[in-house]
């Protein structure tokens, strides 16, 4: 609970995220003072939860989450997407004019199986 709190742990809600938090946890704060009993205490402690977490801008759930499954940056996912694919230049080159030799990888990227452009009328 510290950390939440802590001004040198660095925020990992923004944005819109941040504003539906706000956003959710009065909500549901309003519900569960209107509800009253159990079912309302569990609504205002989600409420208060969720407003905390938009208010501070952290969140522990989510960093514990986000350390354990880390998410690759944009251009690494690009990177890797396009990897197993063979350069122009080696398709073309001497070395693959041989029939028993067989590209790197053919791997289809799901672009093969889009039906062709209808035609313009």
């Amino acid at each position: 609970m510290n950390r939440l709190f802590d001004k040198t742990t660095p925020q990992n809600v923004h944005g819109w995220e941040r504003t539906a938090s706000v956003a959710g946890g009065l909500m549901l704060l309003g519900r569960g003072l209107r509800r009253g009993g159990l079912g309302g205490m569990l609504q205002l402690a989600l409420g208060g939860m969720a407003l905390v977490r938009g208010m501070t801008g952290r969140c522990e759930a989510k960093r514990i989450l986000s350390e354990s499954h880390p998410q690759p940056s944009r251009q690494a996912a690009l990177d890797q997407r396009y990897s197993h694919m063979p350069l122009d230049s080696e398709v073309h080159s001497p070395d693959f004019e041989r029939a028993e030799v067989e590209l790197p990888d053919t791997t289809t990227m799901g672009i093969e199986r889009q039906s062709p452009p209808s035609p313009l009328r």
